[in-house]
């Protein structure tokens, strides 16, 4: 008899909070994990390729809350159609039998994947696992915020008619769409893993840098596009049955493997008759992308990581001892860390992908210090191919002086008073103006403080990280015929910094966004040029958005977005100033928000 059958309700709730700290093994022995079936890919893939058909035994971390719907603590499905304006029933699950049920007592299984509760559950299971895989120590090693007031994100599995799926902000939803393709046949975003996976990510960076939303920037929403898709490979991969039909399909050589480096397989073929929406698989540059949108743009530098991915894949391959299955575990496993964990490490806006790969570096130098194998050197190769650093960063990068974190503080201030609040950040921040080049006469205010506890591939414990995230908001006039009907205006450009702290107040990162005030020394210089570059990069951007029809003001309502048209720029007022944010309504093709279709830009008015 195993432990799982041995094991009472009661136990398992007072395992509960201890479960965080056991390994996947013990906590499904012990019933902490819950099976679940859901498409592994999507139904397209299924049918075409069975072996990728279904997983049946996607594990879910149990929680004391599940309820009908399904509802969780940090997700609530709501099958809302926003065209018919009918509620389907909800999933009900039953806690004897660990599992949910459609109202006519089926189990929700691969043979009833034509009810619309097997949707909702194949949604929610996806979500949950997509969750755990962000919060646990090979993440960021933490729980995760929305960037919303409130803590569960509203899921909305057939919204309506439409080609297309998004992460709504203002809604506090993910909403997912069905349509018809030229053979009649119906195709739902819910079902795909890829897809719920990608807006997930949306989700996730948004609250976790909530103020790259009031960016107009195309590479900052390139990176949230990127976020979107590397989670759908990442989490694909992660899948213990997809990685070994993988190696039976590829002969063990993960170059060959279209079924990872597409993203959204059925919605590509229904949507635009393409093999998938879009690929990872890619030797695109920077200088191949210019003005070419932020979905476009984005897939420079998922190809960067995935080929990182294959580089790591390869590395583990050439051990004879090891398997392909065991060398994709060990590649997904270290891409994890080398993925997310810098995500903590990430300035608070503007994000730029050259912003992420000295993330991606420094995070991997933090992790792995000695680096016996040259990972930060492969690493680095990458980004400079791309384009993404330049051959100035590597070389900097060499030295063999080289310290990452520049950073001499004035006056000392303990980490625990640091810590303990944002009002003692706060103060740390102001006696330390001068040194952290934040301008004497700006409100300066600490966006987040929050703490992690990251795991290294062995699963141990790194030094608890302490992040500090700091901004201000710097007023730009808007002067000049180009801003059309805002001239005379003003708007604010967001201006400031994250810093890393250790356990013990070392400083282990600085990233900042500069602004153009501050003193007359050698840095305050320097740190005035680079905010007159971001200052004349917002002001152009806004100007073109604007003569290009691509700023609007998006009226909300108590069903979100649905199916309406939303500008990929919306203006709002606050306090007598403009922000130029970028659309709150994330979504999948782009088509809507972008304003780029086949390689080509097109206008809107606004």
């Amino acid at each position: 008899m195993g432990i799982r059958r041995k094991t009472t309700e009661k136990t398992r709730q007072k395992l509960y909070a201890a479960s965080q700290y056991l390994n996947s093994a013990v906590k499904q022995e012990l019933g902490l994990l819950i099976p679940f079936t859901v498409y592994l890919q999507d139904p397209l893939v299924a049918r075409k390729d069975p072996k990728f058909g279904f997983d049946k035994d996607l594990m879910v971390r149990r929680e004391p809350g599940f309820s009908d719907g399904p509802t969780s603590a940090r997700f609530a499905i709501v099958d809302y159609n926003g065209d018919t304006g009918h509620i389907a029933p909800m999933a009900i699950w039953d806690p004897k039998k660990e599992a949910f049920f459609d109202p006519d007592g089926k189990i929700l299984d691969e043979k009833n994947t034509k009810s619309l509760q097997f949707h909702q559950v194949n949604v929610w299971a996806v979500l949950q696992r997509a969750l755990t895989f962000f919060e646990q120590g090979q993440g960021l090693g933490r729980p995760i915020p929305f960037g919303f007031e409130g803590n569960r994100l509203i899921v909305v599995p057939h919204a309506g008619h439409g080609k297309n799926a998004f992460y709504d902000r203002k809604s506090k939803s993910l909403q997912f769409y069905y349509f018809d393709n030229d053979d009649g046949k119906r195709v739902y975003t819910c079902l795909s893993t890829d897809i719920i996976n990608h807006e997930f990510g949306h989700a996730v960076l948004d609250g976790v840098r909530p103020y790259f939303i009031e960016s107009s920037l195309d590479e900052t929403g390139a990176f949230h596009e990127f976020m979107g898709d590397l989670t759908a490979i990442l989490l694909i991969l992660r899948n213990n049955k997809f990685r070994g039909k993988l190696v039976e399909s590829t002969d063990g050589d993960l170059s060959k493997a279209n079924q990872l480096s597409g993203i959204a397989e059925e919605f590509g073929k229904a949507a635009s008759d393409n093999d998938y929406l879009r690929t990872a698989d890619n030797d695109l540059k920077m200088s191949d992308r210019i003005d070419s949108g932020p979905h476009a743009l984005s897939e420079v530098m998922t190809g960067a990581m995935y080929e990182i991915l294959l580089k790591l894949s390869e590395h583990y391959m050439e051990n004879p001892k090891t398997t392909a299955a065991k060398a994709y575990w060990y590649a997904i496993q270290r891409m994890q860390r080398v993925a997310i964990q810098p995500l903590d490490l990430l300035p608070p806006a503007d994000v730029t992908f050259e912003d992420y790969a000295l993330a991606v570096l420094r995070a991997e130098e933090l992790a792995n210090p000695t680096d016996p194998h040259g990972y930060i050197e492969t690493m680095l190769k990458v980004f400079v191919k791309r384009e993404i650093l330049n051959e100035k960063h590597a070389a900097t990068m060499r030295e063999p002086r080289y310290v990452y974190a520049r950073l001499r503080l004035d006056i000392f201030h303990g980490i625990d008073n640091i810590s303990r609040s944002r009002a003692g950040a706060y103060r740390f921040l102001n006696d330390n103006r001068d040194a952290l080049l934040i301008p004497a006469d700006q409100d300066v205010f600490v966006a987040d403080l929050y703490d992690s506890q990251k795991l290294t591939r062995e699963a141990r414990r790194m030094p608890r990280q302490i992040i500090l995230e700091y901004l201000w908001r710097e007023n730009i006039p808007l002067e000049g015929l180009e801003f059309g009907e805002f001239e005379g205006r003003s708007t604010t450009m967001l201006c400031g910094g994250t810093i890393v702290f250790d356990e013990n107040g070392t400083v282990l990162s600085w990233t900042r966004k500069p602004g153009t005030q501050g003193g007359r020394n050698k840095a305050w210089k320097e740190e005035i040029i680079a905010g007159k570059k971001r200052r004349d990069a917002l002001l152009e951007n806004v100007a073109h958005r604007i003569k290009s029809g691509q700023v609007g003001a998006v009226l909300g309502s108590a069903k979100g977005l649905l199916g309406a048209y939303v500008p990929p720029v919306t203006v709002r007022e606050q306090d007598g100033i403009l922000r130029f944010e970028r659309s709150p309504h994330m979504s999948l093709s782009g088509e809507d928000h972008d304003h780029y279709q086949g390689g080509r830009q097109w206008e809107v008015s606004s």
